[in-house]
């Protein structure tokens, strides 16, 4: 390897070690050993120490010990002559700078959570890393790159952070050239960064880069379940990484007048060295020495002196990552990392729907005589037509037909036209059904996006997605408000019809359920099974999604699975069921109940919308959101919850959930179904109210809901139980859950 590299980077693990030494040393003389310091909202302590050395950093105090291990793996600074050709003193110089630069970030929380500042989010919490891993197991983010530096232009930086989201990689932001970061650029050119829009600047010094690397750590620990403690997990988190987070580094800041000291600093040669040891590979287009022999990074370890107009693609190489451009007829940029991106007011063209106007969408199955292919008919004004800042009526009528189609997948693919639209860069959509809202920015309008492309989005993708079943598929726009008006009631009867008859559908009415085994690419032993009355824990895979996505591809992650014999009916136990999810877990498991939370109940991979466990003094259940920070009855945040179940862990007591599931006939019915809930977290609980209650009608049990305590009414056992004993809550009256 480079003797450049080597003593650049054990130099800067030296410089960074001594800043946390100095800066911990001034924090304890001010607070003291024992004041607690912690990242807020999550399970797994200061990540990147926990991972190399197992502790649970809780105090001020414990980092002293951390700090002491740090310079163990310290070696002298090579002299100019000395060169030893392997990388060990170097990576363990990377490992010690990323345990210098956690401390050093972690410190800057000593006073509380640290609220964002100004463009910088700094630490990225369970609660978003949990949302986040959906998009890298379902595979709509290949991975992420780590960008340090800047580009010699603000174009160049646009330029780059587009290439990125088209190809829909999660972009982390750090660190400076000279002063000037890249974050900095995108935002005087008002580009949105945030996690929706997949760019994420997390501080302008190079030390808050080890938020991107304690993301990774607790990838592994979260869908890998793999827990740290010891030498053997550090490995295998780092290996886990290696071969599922593909992740690199990018590191820029060529400019011809400035030689390459003066642009990679030494803390960035260590900051790197840290990032080999998860296996990410390095790619920079400063003239570096490079690293090209392959070992801990699966091909070359520092490639250097690429092209801006290159680097990217030549990451995506080095990386090994499998990306497919989108290629839709339309003039602005398309990718998942636009899906989350908003359009201000300021920066609107144009709008529909909302609060504003009629809009809605529908799907229909049509006859294949019905239907001209790729057709697309704009009924009522254009946006060249339409005045700039207005507002008006809009209704997507998409027409489908196919050999193989089936009516039941209309509402499946209809839920993905939102999806599909919001992939386009500078435009807005929210919504479903008929409360959909719509905007197209200016900068779009300004490269000639029109309400027509909406259509050619639609045609496109739902070709590309749903081949196996859509042979045909025509859009029909309608901005015409009679037009609109007269089309809304009757799209609003398709919506009711099909809520009866899908509300209608039981596990009984069924012979398959089908699996979903999407997460195994991060919980390789996790599987759910999926039936009409629970949906996938995730929330994001009904029955019919699954039996859809079968029909699209055989080989996918969902495939049906024959109930066949009966072993226990209340608690939900077939015997086909356990012998598939045997195999599928690679033997981790031998038998789930789809109805029991206190008896094998399923497994969770980690990206669960939310988590019920059992809350033993009040004889009943909680149920908490992954967007809830603060303390539950039972002690426990949802991070600490979560780092428990997670990872194809099978706990009696505890089990991951969707949202729907909640208000299902089935939701643990085995133990008394939804009189069991006796606290759900505030928000949550408004959020299902008006599906939970219709089905506590139908239970005859309508009173239930105000019965149901919130972090309002209590958060530790005692106050819960006075609260139900208060209230005359049902689950106090129950057969005991043990």
């Amino acid at each position: 390897m480079s003797k450049i590299i080597a003593t650049a980077a054990i130099r800067g693990a030296h410089q960074l070690v001594k800043q946390a030494e100095d800066t911990l040393g001034k924090v304890i003389d001010k607070k003291g050993k024992e004041t607690p310091i912690a990242y807020p909202n999550t399970a797994y302590y200061l990540p990147i120490i926990y991972l190399f050395l197992g502790q649970k950093v809780e105090k001020l105090g414990d980092l002293v010990e951390s700090l002491d291990e740090a310079k163990k793996l310290l070696t002298e600074i090579p002299s100019d002559k000395l060169w030893l050709p392997y990388l060990g003193d170097t990576l363990d110089s990377g490992v010690a700078t990323l345990i210098a630069e956690e401390i050093i970030e972690s410190l800057k929380f000593i006073d509380g959570p640290n609220p964002i500042n100004g463009i910088w989010l700094s630490f990225t919490d369970d609660s978003i890393l949990r949302l986040q891993g959906i998009k890298l197991v379902d595979g709509r983010m290949p991975g992420f790159a780590a960008i340090v530096g800047c580009t010699k232009t603000n174009e160049e930086a646009v330029k780059i952070v587009r290439g990125l989201q088209e190809r829909n990689i999660l972009v982390f932001m750090a660190g400076h050239t000279n002063g000037r970061a890249i974050a900095e650029q995108l935002a005087e050119e008002r580009i949105e960064m945030n996690w929706d829009t997949f760019l994420v600047p997390y501080g302008k010094e190079i030390t808050a880069a080890v938020h991107s690397l304690n993301f990774a750590a607790r990838s592994a620990m979260t869908f890998g379940g793999i827990e740290a403690g010891d030498i053997n997990a550090a490995r295998d988190i780092l290996l886990y990484n290696k071969d599922r987070v593909h992740a690199f580094v990018m590191a820029l800041g060529k400019d011809k007048n400035v030689n390459h000291d003066q642009l990679i600093t030494d803390e960035k040669y260590a900051t790197a060295a840290g990032a080999i040891n998860f296996g990410f590979p390095v790619i920079s287009d400063v003239d570096l020495p490079q690293i090209l022999p392959t070992g801990i990074c699966t091909y070359e370890h520092v490639i250097s002196g690429i092209k801006i107009d290159e680097i990217i693609s030549r990451a995506v190489e080095l990386r090994g990552l499998t990306i497919k451009l989108e290629e839709i007829p339309i003039p602005v940029p398309f990718g998942a990392g636009f899906e989350g991106e908003r359009v201000r007011k300021e920066d609107m063209y144009v709008q529909f729907g909302g609060k504003y106007a009629d809009a809605f969408e529908l799907l229909q199955m049509k006859s294949m005589e019905e239907i001209e292919d790729g057709k697309i008919e704009v009924i009522g004004p254009e946006v060249d037509d339409m005045k700039e800042g207005g507002a008006y009526p809009l209704a997507i009528v998409v027409e489908v037909a196919g050999r193989e189609f089936q009516q039941d997948f209309e509402s499946v693919l209809e839920r993905r036209i939102h999806e599909f639209i919001s992939c386009a860069n500078g435009i807005f959509h929210m919504g479903q059904r008929a409360i959909i809202w719509l905007r197209i920015s200016k900068d779009a309008q300004s490269k000639g996006f029109k309400v027509k492309h909406f259509g050619e989005i639609l045609v496109a993708k739902i070709h590309e997605e749903f081949t196996k079943i859509v042979d045909r598929v025509q859009v029909k726009l309608y901005t015409d408000e009679k037009e609109v008006k007269k089309l809304l009631e009757g799209a609003k009867a398709v919506y009711n019809e099909r809520d009866d008859k899908l509300g209608g559908m039981t596990d009984n009415d069924v012979e398959d359920f089908y699996s979903c085994t999407l997460c195994q690419s991060y919980a390789p032993n996790h599987v759910c099974i999926v039936t009409p009355q629970r949906l996938g824990l995730c929330g994001a895979y009904t029955w019919l999604d699954c039996k859809a996505s079968y029909q699209i591809n055989e080989h996918g992650p969902n495939e049906p699975v024959k109930k066949g014999e009966c072993l226990d009916e209340t608690k939900g136990q077939w015997k086909n069921i356990n012998d598939y999810i045997e195999v599928k877990s690679n033997g981790n498991l031998k038998k789930f109940n789809a109805y029991s939370i206190m008896e094998e109940p399923m497994t969770s991979c980690g990206c669960f919308e939310c988590i019920a466990a059992v809350v033993p003094e009040a004889n009943g259940v909680m149920i908490v959101d992954r967007d809830f920070t603060g303390m539950t009855p039972i002690g426990m945040t949802f991070s600490t919850l979560a780092g428990q179940i997670g990872g194809g862990v099978q706990m009696p007591g505890f089990t991951g959930i969707g949202k729907l599931y909640i208000s299902s006939p089935k939701f643990i019915s085995a133990e008394g179904g939804q009189k069991r809930i006796v606290w759900m977290s505030k928000q949550l609980k408004e959020e299902i109210a008006e599906r939970f209650k219709a089905q506590l009608e139908q239970l005859g049990i309508s009173d239930l809901y105000d019965k149901i305590a919130t972090e309002e009414d209590a958060e530790d056992p005692e106050k819960l139980v006075d609260f139900l004993q208060k209230v005359g809550h049902p689950a106090l009256e129950m057969e005991s859950l043990f």
